[in-house]
């Protein structure tokens, strides 16, 4: 009955503990407990243990847990159809995967005709694929620094998404690669960060505070390397539902 309220404090205390190695504040860094597959029960064990912010990455299933707990933190954490943006946009209080300036447009436009409130810009990281892996949704940024042709595509996708009326940029997601030790993924996250720095640099008028980056295997080196946000879900609820 209490192995989640268990599983909670063994994740904040890792956080805390990289957060020590990193000379960081742990209250820096946002547990998004990642709730997708698991029943209403999960989060209402998950709530009773301090928990408020929780991630989903299908709309329609949401849709019943926002419903129960109207007042919780709904981060969307998967990749969004462009049919399922009006859907999105009034239920959750940030998007981590904004993948593409066609999606922004959407979601821009969404925004707009109503689907929140006027004086309620949607939050929306941008979803980076800096590894480089085909399987890896988000915008590409593989080479960046090398490649001048990704580079002047990437910025400038990101500056006509910074420009979008009804939404408000906050910062970058990335998912690292699958990897036997959680240190291969190091660089990723380090250069996801060197990212944040340079885009701050080149359009400084938007928020780049936030980086959503680290998972259950990998999540203490995300932190040393600087993510504001961590989407943890079988290190909290176990194995999918």
């Amino acid at each position: 009955m209490f192995q989640i309220a268990l599983n909670l404090a063994s994740v904040r205390a890792k956080i805390a503990e990289a957060c020590r190695i990193a000379g960081r504040d742990p209250a820096a860094v946002r547990l998004v407990a990642v709730s997708k597959t698991h029943p209403i029960s999960a989060i209402e064990e998950a709530v009773a243990a301090g928990q408020r912010d929780f991630g989903e990455n299908r709309v329609e299933e949401a849709a019943a847990k926002i419903a129960a707990y109207p007042d919780l933190i709904w981060h969307m954490i998967g990749h969004v159809q462009s049919r399922k943006v009006r859907d999105v946009a009034p239920r959750f209080a940030i998007v981590h995967s904004v993948d593409s300036l066609k999606l922004a447009r959407r979601f821009s436009q969404a925004v707009l005709g109503g689907a929140r409130p006027a004086d309620s810009p949607l939050p929306i990281l941008l979803e980076i694929n800096i590894s480089g892996e085909a399987s890896k949704g988000g915008m590409a940024a593989h080479n960046w620094r090398e490649d001048s042709a990704v580079r002047a595509a990437l910025w400038e996708e990101v500056g006509a998404v910074v420009q979008l009326p009804g939404l408000a940029p906050v910062g970058l997601m990335t998912m690292a690669p699958i990897v036997s030790d959680p240190e291969e993924a190091r660089p990723v996250f380090s250069g996801l960060r060197e990212l944040r720095d340079a885009l701050a640099e080149s359009f400084p008028h938007a928020d780049w505070g936030q980086l959503s980056m680290g998972m259950t295997d990998d999540y203490p080196i995300a932190i040393q390397e600087g993510s504001t946000m961590v989407r943890i879900g079988r290190a909290i609820f176990g194995e999918r539902g």
